[in-house]
């Protein structure tokens, strides 16, 4: 296959779902393995640069009757599917039981498949990585103990829902610094040299099986994050960080590999110089769902070189559904900024439906919804646009706009462009509830001396304006309450 492409577009797919509801259409058990050729093509339709496949590893036993025993997840289980079952836990694809892939979803030969399958559609294939923690039967637990976070008799009896016994070992269950202790999994050492050479080998076999790993929650192996969080237990800090030593071990097995950081805390910088390629933006997502416009266009201003290695979106399994706390329109601009700033772009399987449901992770099965088709034809206008070279490898560049003494609406717009020699794109969007008006001059000087048409290929709309007056003094903007521009510029 060819390279990774600049600012990809990732889809993210439930696989057990996915695999149960192709069955369900075919009538037919469906593993990774004989998923048809139309189904493949139908992502290949969507033009997606890589799909992850979310939750393919093996999955726990006890991390299942765990969970199975815990009220609040319980609750979450049957919020999302009123006739819930203890059958439909299949468990949490972020409780591994071991780095496998699970023989319900075809083991690794249906993996091999799938990905030969994505391979012959240019597809690249990204598989999930969890540095920080494992299921209770993992093997390590056995054969290697001293690789956990460990507690003592004292610590059980006035924490058991950060420490648990098993067997005559007592380990501290898996934690960010700021939440209570996911009871399900047990806390690896990142400072151990032990586990981290075993998960230098995990991640080199992992890497063997596709062309990149999302990390989940991958500032919580970062040696001052691993300190705060554990203290003393942790023992003495190493000299490198966690992701020092894995990543270019990994990497000199496959220089084309990529490693996308889940991260928060305003970490992903640090996280960029330690190796990984991409970094989440929920920075970026949250300022965008609470409308804190100048904010977002602070944001913007960052250095091009590092909003390139950003991951952005407005849904994926953790955060709720856009089509659930947005409007249309809202909904619809949000899509139209993640679509077409630099860096990846990370859409999530339902989306395009306009799926409102947030599904536990842990579900083998979802609600049915009736699919939104305004949404759906919104988002194949969307794809078909940010599919072109330009958005991988154009220009980017963040536009000012003004306004004037008695409206200072322009306030809520932003706007930016992509340009290259062959062609230019040029998105505005209104970040506000209320109408916005105001003036973009576009320091593009080749627009001078000819004839423009703004094509939007979203709306179907048009205008015909002037270089020198789109240059000074700038394209006269009014957008609706979250609406939005996306013009082609064509010359005549």
């Amino acid at each position: 296959m060819k390279s990774w492409k600049k600012n990809p577009v990732i889809y993210e797919i439930n696989t057990w779902v996915w695999l149960e509801e192709i069955g369900q259409r075919y009538v037919l058990p469906i593993t990774l393995a004989d998923v048809p050729d139309s189904v493949w093509d139908e992502l290949a339709n969507l033009k997606m640069d890589a799909v992850w496949l979310m939750g393919v590893w093996e999955r726990s036993p006890r991390g299942i009757a765990i969970s199975n025993q815990n009220a609040g997840n319980l609750a979450d289980f049957q919020r999302a599917l009123p006739d819930f079952s203890f059958a439909d836990n299949v468990g949490s694809p972020y409780c591994i039981r071991r780095y496998i892939v699970d023989q319900k979803l075809g083991g690794p030969e249906g993996l091999a498949i799938a990905r030969k399958k994505l391979a012959e559609r240019e597809i690249k294939l990204i598989l999930d990585f969890v540095p920080n923690h494992v299921a209770h039967d993992h093997p390590w637990v056995e054969e290697f103990p001293d690789y956990f976070i460990r507690g003592n008799q004292q610590e059980l009896q006035n924490d058991p829902v950060t420490f648990v016994q098993i067997d005559s070992n007592i380990f501290a269950c898996g934690k960010d610094p700021y939440y209570p202790a996911w009871e399900d999994v047990l806390q690896v050492n990142a400072f151990n040299p032990g586990l981290r050479e075993e998960a230098i080998e995990t991640a080199t076999r992992i890497a063997g099986q596709c062309d990149g790993v999302r990390c989940d929650m991958a500032m919580l192996m970062l040696n001052k994050v691993v300190a705060q969080t554990w203290g003393p237990r942790a023992g003495s800090v190493p000299i490198t960080d966690y992701w020092e030593e894995l990543i270019p071990a990994v990497k000199r097995t496959n220089n084309d590999f990529i490693f996308i950081a889940e991260s928060y805390w305003d970490l992903e910088w640090e996280l960029m110089q330690q190796g990984f390629d991409y970094c989440y933006d929920k920075r970026l997502y949250d300022r965008l769902e609470r409308n804190e416009r100048e904010l977002v266009r602070l944001h913007l201003t960052a250095d091009t070189g590092y909003q390139s290695k950003l991951v952005r979106f407005i849904e994926n399994h953790d955060e709720p559904r856009a089509a659930a706390i947005f409007s249309l329109e809202k909904e619809q601009m949000l899509a139209l900024a993640s679509a077409t700033l630099p860096g990846a772009r990370l859409f999530h399987e339902g989306q395009f439906h306009g799926r409102k449901i947030k599904l536990p992770v842990f579900l083998h099965r979802r609600p049915d919804e009736t699919p939104d088709l305004c949404i759906h034809g919104f988002y194949s206008k969307l794809l078909a646009t940010i599919k072109q070279q330009l958005f991988h490898d154009g220009q980017w560049q963040l536009f000012e706009l003004s306004g004037w003494p008695d409206n200072s609406s322009f306030q809520n717009l932003l706007a930016w462009g992509w340009s290259s020699d062959e062609e230019q794109y040029l998105v505005v969007i209104n970040m506000s509830d209320a109408i916005a008006m105001g003036r973009l001059p576009i320091p593009w000087n080749f627009l001078k001396g000819q004839n423009w048409r703004l094509a939007d290929p979203l709306s179907g709309n048009s205008f015909d304006r002037t270089g020198d007056e789109m240059v000074n003094p700038g394209l006269y903007i009014s957008l609706p309450a979250w609406g939005t521009h996306f013009f082609r510029l064509i010359g005549f």
